[in-house]
């Protein structure tokens, strides 16, 4: 299909899929035969209705993770650091509950996600917010694996190479990062500071009320609320139109300086498989910064976001030279960018991915697995009601009646089913996570012992 086609189908597209979902505001960009194209819906605040446009800030929340990656490997490129070396070399304060782990911690291993280091330190409000603050909290946050052992999504391991770029250039990471990345690539609505984002038109998150209405979420930025220590994995502030320069950037493309930022040949380091991940729908690997995987047989890098209300994807098919950048402001949000994604890849490349299919209920099988899972922030509940398996995630409780801020509403028990008959792969088939892979994980006696979710390890509780 021609891109001027693309181009009128998509809006038509984004916009009653907006309306269906019930998402206030949406921003989609499209790179597809060198040509981008891009569609806003909707508005930026149900309250102050501003539309939403390519220039429009979101929030891209764990999309930033590829930009602090970058930055670390212009950094190795420079000789200035060493990816196999102890994460000490480099921060030296870094102390964990265990001593002989925070050594064997390499920067590598923090980069892909095998540190063996819980998803985030749930932090109070005490203390300045700072990165260094962030990383003298540390001893406090769970150790889930030995170094190099698994990969498992950590926010925390982000924020600690935060601290890397920040000891190694003398440099607050948000001033490093203009000057190694986004002046470079003239990424000028790429920002993290609130100054910053007032000064440009931006949307804002939503909660959905009982009444099924829609309120503005508070703070504007996921919990911790406004943290600098949370900018490296999660605090990023974008648009579409400079998203899609990103991807073009990322497929190797003449952008700004791009040379002088980093090599392509690095750059397509960053999108080599660097740890496994099992039974994960968020991808088959990690690279550096971004998810990879095969889509219909096509392979794929990216990487969404989570915030307070607003979801981020990014996606990129490096061997079509296509790109897609997807912006919303609700709970929905997720679901809605997820079929948007899926309408541009089949549309754009006649690439199509179905979800699995469970194998029928079994309830010796459920028997297993049924009871509590916990990370530091969240409580995984797998219960068997005599015909399925259902799963429920909720913030902890303790963790709401801490904070004053808004959060991430709970997520009722939805139905989940096992892939294969002798398998531990899962998928969950409702709700608002639909499509969600994951797995569980068994001790050496073959008692299960955790289960994964987004790429997160949850232990079983007891």
């Amino acid at each position: 299909m021609a891109s001027q086609e693309i181009a009128q189908e998509m809006a038509t597209f984004v916009e009653a899929a907006a309306e269906a979902y019930g998402v206030p505001g949406i921003s989609v960009g499209v790179l597809y035969e060198g040509i981008e194209t891009y569609a806003g819906s909707g508005v930026t605040n149900v309250d102050h209705p501003v539309p939403v446009d390519e220039r429009t800030l979101f929030h891209i929340a764990s999309a930033t993770k590829s930009f602090t990656a970058t930055a670390l490997l212009r950094l190795a490129a420079a000789g200035r650091v060493d990816l196999d070396a102890p994460v000490q070399s480099y921060v030296p304060e870094l102390a964990l509950a265990d001593k002989r782990h925070a050594e064997r911690i390499t920067v590598r291993q923090l980069l892909n996600h095998t540190a063996g280091l819980e998803w985030n330190l749930i932090d109070t409000d005490e203390g300045d917010g700072s990165l260094a603050d962030f990383v003298a909290k540390l001893e406090s946050l769970p150790l889930i694996a030995e170094p190099g052992a698994r990969a498992s999504y950590s926010q925390a391991g982000y924020n600690i190479l935060g601290r890397v770029i920040e000891n190694v250039t003398g440099q607050a990471y948000e001033k490093a990062m203009a000057d190694l990345v986004l002046a470079p690539l003239s990424l000028d609505d790429t920002v993290y500071d609130l100054d910053e984002v007032v000064r440009r038109k931006f949307a804002i998150g939503h909660k959905r009320q009982e009444d099924g209405s829609l309120r503005t979420a508070t703070p504007w930025k996921a919990y911790p609320a406004g943290a600098r220590g949370n900018n490296p994995g999660g605090g990023g502030v974008s648009t579409t139109r400079d998203l899609l320069r990103w991807a073009r950037f990322h497929l190797g493309e003449a952008v700004g300086d791009g040379p002088g930022v980093l090599s392509v040949e690095d750059r397509r380091v960053m999108q080599q498989p660097s740890a496994e991940l099992l039974g994960s729908s968020l991808g088959d690997a990690f690279g550096f910064g971004w998810f990879l995987k095969e889509i219909g047989g096509v392979a794929t890098f990216g990487h969404g976001g989570s915030g307070n209300g607003q979801f981020a994807e990014l996606l990129v098919v490096p061997e079509r030279g296509f790109a897609i950048a997807v912006l919303s402001n609700s709970p929905e949000g997720y679901q809605l960018n997820q079929a948007v994604v899926k309408w541009a890849l089949e549309h754009c490349l006649g690439v199509v991915e179905a979800d699995p299919e469970p194998v029928p209920y079994d309830a010796a099988r459920g028997r297993e697995v049924v009871g509590r899972y916990e990370i530091d922030a969240m409580n995984l509940d797998i219960a068997d009601d005599g015909g399925r398996l259902t799963l429920a995630v909720e913030i902890k409780p303790e963790i709401r009646a801490a904070s004053d801020a808004d959060m991430p509403p709970d997520l009722a028990p939805a139905a989940m089913g096992f892939l294969a008959e002798d398998g531990d792969d899962y998928i969950v088939t409702e709700g608002d996570l639909k499509g969600q892979r994951g797995y569980f994980s068994r001790d050496e006696s073959g008692a299960v012992v955790g289960v994964d979710l987004a790429g997160r390890l949850f232990a079983r509780k007891g």
